[in-house]
């Protein structure tokens, strides 16, 4: 079995609260094909994630990095913001 030492997962999303304090809530979106029908279908998952600046607003596009549990849920970090919300 195969170990995945050092690389760690990322994930583009957006973010949908920032209601916490150097937390934020970010939606990531993919599509999976179908078994039966053979379409693609849009999958939503949410992950919480760690926001040390505050700087995150609702609506930004941002990259997430898996890290090590910083708390109950949360077990990402804000790497990088990518677009902010108009």
């Amino acid at each position: 079995m195969k170990e995945n030492r050092g690389l760690k997962r990322q994930l583009i999303g957006t973010v949908v609260s920032n209601k916490m304090d150097k937390s934020v809530v970010i939606q990531v979106e993919r599509l999976v094909k179908h078994k039966l029908y053979q379409k693609y279908v849009r999958r939503r998952s949410k992950f919480s994630a760690h926001d040390k600046n505050n700087e995150c607003q609702v609506g930004d596009k941002v990259s997430i990095t898996e890290s090590r549990p910083l708390s109950k849920t949360k077990r990402w970090q804000v790497s990088k913001i990518i677009q902010k919300a108009v």
